[in-house]
């Protein structure tokens, strides 16, 4: 009995797996039911290829740059070996890790904050045994640095710009004619009436 259900069990799971990627893969019927995303593959539609960590620089007076996070205390890894300012992605904490740390360390006037986003691919994140079967270049990572964002030493944010593969992405759109185009299709535009148009001069 406990067979019988076992397999019941895996050839639902299976049925129901080849059914998402049937629907998946034709275009048909995956947004019919609201339950069809529990069937339709959809695993990586957040996947980036890209990989992204945070610096949190402060610059003192004296022209000197010292690393605000992770702070010079034990570093809080909440999961793997990443520190916890990694996954502030959107920028909200910061500037408050970054102030925890200069109200808890002695230093220089600080000045400004500055956060720097590094960005690359992450095919370079293989072990050099996977890249050697996989490419036939030599293994060169290489690393984009793009300032996020500004503060002053109190917090305040003084500047702030989206991540670097969402700039390169609304670059890639802005140097498209053809998109271009197509967002000045169904503009909205006004219509003068005439008479409404006469009638506005002769009371003037």
């Amino acid at each position: 009995m406990k067979r019988w259900f076992s397999n019941l069990v895996i050839g639902l799971y299976v049925t129901a797996l080849s059914v998402g990627i049937v629907s998946h893969t034709l275009k048909f019927g995956s947004a019919a039911h609201p339950i069809m995303y529990y069937f339709v593959w959809d695993m990586f539609c957040g996947w980036s290829s890209h990989e992204i960590r945070y610096h949190v620089i402060g610059e003192g007076d004296s022209g000197n740059y010292y690393e605000l996070a992770p702070a010079p205390w034990v570093r809080f890894m909440p999961y793997g070996d990443l520190d916890r300012q990694h996954y502030d992605v959107l920028g909200n904490a910061q500037h408050k890790m970054a102030l925890n740390t200069l109200k808890h360390t002695d230093h220089e006037p600080i000045h400004r904050i500055v956060m720097i986003e590094e960005v690359w691919s992450k095919k370079y994140n293989l072990s050099d045994r996977m890249w050697s079967l996989r490419f036939d270049e030599p293994k060169d990572p290489m690393s984009y640095f793009w300032q996020r964002a500004e503060m002053t030493d109190e917090g305040r944010v003084t500047s702030f710009v989206p991540e670097y593969c969402t700039y390169l992405h609304q670059r890639s759109v802005a140097d498209n004619p053809r998109l271009i185009n197509d967002t000045h299709i169904g503009r909205d535009h006004y219509i003068v009436n005439p008479i409404h148009r006469t009638n506005y001069i002769s009371n003037e």
